[in-house]
Formats: C-alpha cells, sequence, structure tokens
C-alpha cells in the first residue's frame, strides 16, 4: 500500500509538472527564444521520481555526441537533465502519440532500422541534428542491459558519424547505479509502463552516478566499427574502476 501511495503521488506531481512546463515551453517556442523548458522538464521527472544523480568527468559543452549504455527509461531524462542531449530514438516510439509529441518537444530523432532504403537520408538528418541541437545521444546496445554489463554495441547506428561532422566530438557515457542496477532495469518481458510505475513506487532514492569520459581521439575515429568498439571499451573499462 505505502509503495501504492508513493507511486500514485509521484505519478501526480509529475503530471502537474508537465501542466506547468507546456505552456511555457510554447511560449518560449512562439517567441522563437532558446527553449530551456523540455531540460527543465526532465530534470523536474528525475527529481520528482525519487532519483538522486551525480555526474563524473566533463559535462558536454556543445558540439558533442554520446553513446551511451543503457539501462532504464530513467537514462532519458538523466543524461537530458546534466546534458541538455537530444536523443535519436527509433521510430517505433513514434507510433505512440503522447510517446512522440513529448520525443518532439526534446528534438528527438526518429530513425527506422530496418528501412534500409532510407539509410542515407536519415544518416543526414542525424548529422543535421547533432550540428543544430548541440549535444546529440545515442544508445549503442539498441536495447536496455540488465545494468551489470554490456551488450554488444551496433556500429550501424553510428552511420551518420562515419566520418564524424566537423567540430563534434564523439563522447562516452557510463550510466551507473550501482548494486541496485539489476532492480533498476527494464529487461525481459517486464512492460516498459510497469518499469516505470515500479521505480515510481521505490522508498529509497535511485542512486545514478553518470560518468561523461573523455572524448574518443586518433584512431578510435577512424571509421563506425572503431568507434563503437572504442565507446564500449572505454564504459566497460569505467564500468571496472
Amino acid at each position: 500500500m505505502a509503495g501504492r501511495l508513493r507511486m500514485a503521488f509521484r505519478l501526480a506531481a509529475m503530471l502537474g509538472w508537465l501542466a506547468v512546463c507546456v505552456p511555457l515551453f510554447y511560449v518560449w517556442h512562439i517567441a522563437g527564444a532558446n527553449n530551456p523548458w523540455a531540460r527543465r522538464f526532465l530534470a523536474g521527472i528525475v527529481k520528482l521520481g525519487g532519483i538522486a544523480i551525480t555526474t563524473r568527468g566533463q559535462r558536454p559543452s556543445g558540439g558533442e555526441f554520446l553513446l551511451a549504455n543503457h539501462v532504464s527509461w530513467i537514462d532519458i531524462p538523466a543524461i537530458a537533465a546534466t546534458s541538455g542531449a537530444a536523443f535519436v530514438a527509433h521510430d517505433g516510439l513514434a507510433e505512440q502519440s503522447f510517446v512522440r509529441w513529448l520525443c518532439t518537444m526534446n528534438r528527438t530523432v526518429f530513425v527506422a532500422r530496418h528501412d534500409r532504403a532510407s539509410v542515407h537520408l536519415q544518416v543526414e538528418r542525424v548529422r543535421a541534428a547533432v550540428q543544430n541541437a548541440g549535444v546529440l545521444a545515442i544508445f549503442p546496445e539498441a536495447t536496455t542491459s540488465d545494468g551489470t554489463g554490456l551488450l554488444s554495441f551496433k556500429s550501424s547506428l553510428l552511420s551518420a558519424l562515419d566520418p564524424p561532422p566537423q567540430g563534434v566530438a564523439i563522447q562516452p557515457v557510463l550510466l551507473d547505479y550501482g548494486p541496485e542496477a539489476a532492480g533498476i532495469a527494464w529487461v525481459g518481458t517486464e512492460p516498459g509502463l510497469d518499469n516505470f510505475l515500479r521505480i515510481l513506487a521505490r522508498s529509497r532514492k535511485v542512486e545514478l552516478t553518470v560518468h561523461y569520459l573523455e572524448p574518443l581521439t586518433g584512431d578510435a575515429l577512424a571509421n563506425r566499427k572503431t568507434m563503437a568498439a572504442a565507446a564500449r571499451a572505454a564504459i566497460e573499462s569505467a564500468m571496472k574502476a
């Protein structure tokens, strides 16, 4: 019962925060000003969800493409709150109108993973987005892991970075949930909504450390395969540190 009450309270608070942020987002949008409200909304979701974030390393300041491991829905607001990043996401999310609406406000770039005929167009869209958004993030595992290790990085998702756009740094990011990672992870057959509500029902805060690792350099930037391998190696090394 206590867990259900926490879940209901946090969910109501999030909806209230959404009701505050949406009008302000559109006011800024109409004014043509630099719009901070998507990032502020996601930062609020982090706090209201009982998530405590610590950052390590040099936060992005603009002109970065982030390659992060993927454990939970928490990853998205956590990265956005600490870096201001927009995201590359598969077009399956766009089929859900409410989710698509939220993603669009944060300048999400949707890609069709299985539509080979439009790969060139999608690459151009992603390249334009990283240069316009300032910071763009992707999860090269293409799905969530249990948080205790890494899945393989799919280099095909990095086609837009081959070669890296001029002036854009490729920066690995480790999302570390510590010893409770397996309890936070969205894996197996658990529906996404169930994972979301289960985390809202927790009594203890979710402790997340976001490690912004050193950008890739030299031979690691030779092509998409070397970038995927080097980013994965850097994240894996930080996991074991």
